[in-house]
């Protein structure tokens, strides 16, 4: 990443980074995130899989990181305008008008995260208040320490925790009826 140059950051200052640095942008501050383990990739893969697979036919969408998501993005937004981006771990999105080249344009419908040592703070408190402020319906925060995934579903302005499932659970994704997350796979 270039040296710093100014106080606040937009989209059209990420866009000219180097692909290789993983940077997210939260109200135009640059958070460089550490390169995730093999553990946090095979559970990000395994509850990719399971998604995508019951998603297959249907009009949502699932996308793995990197993928950007500017959650707060309106129509007519510059790249200029846009001072936060992030890259959740699993990202599915109904709504076909959200997605652009870039990646999604305005709240996603459910986003997990995988923590890492490194994230676990910025997922828990920094990307939980902004994805609830964005409208995010459905928050998954996936721990591989402790082997749970925690469900938090936005009532009103505020998210609420529904579930707290083990690796023992069959996890239901409330955002898309009839679909359930083996958690025994995602944790083998």
């Amino acid at each position: 990443m270039q040296q710093p140059k100014e106080d606040r950051y937009t989209l059209a200052d990420a866009m000219t980074w180097n692909e290789d640095d993983r940077t997210e942008l939260i109200n135009g501050v640059p958070v460089m995130m550490a390169p995730p383990s093999r553990t946090h990739q095979k559970i990000v893969g395994e509850l990719f899989a399971q998604i995508h697979g019951y998603l297959e036919g249907k009009k949502c969408e699932a996308y793995v990181a990197p993928f950007a998501v500017r959650p707060f993005e309106e129509n007519g937004d510059r790249p200029e305008d846009v001072d936060t981006m992030v890259e959740p771990d699993i990202t599915i999105i109904c709504d076909p008008k959200k997605l652009d080249d870039v990646g999604c344009k305005g709240a996603p419908d459910f986003i997990a995260e995988v923590l890492s040592p490194s994230s676990k703070r910025h997922d828990r408190l920094v990307k939980f208040e902004l994805y609830q402020r964005a409208g995010v319906l459905e928050y998954w925060i996936v721990d591989p320490e402790l082997r749970t995934v925690q469900v938090c579903v936005l009532d009103g302005d505020s998210y609420r925790v529904v579930a707290l499932y083990t690796e023992r659970d069959i996890a239901k994704v409330r955002s898309l009826e009839g679909c359930y997350v083996d958690l025994s796979k995602v944790f083998e």
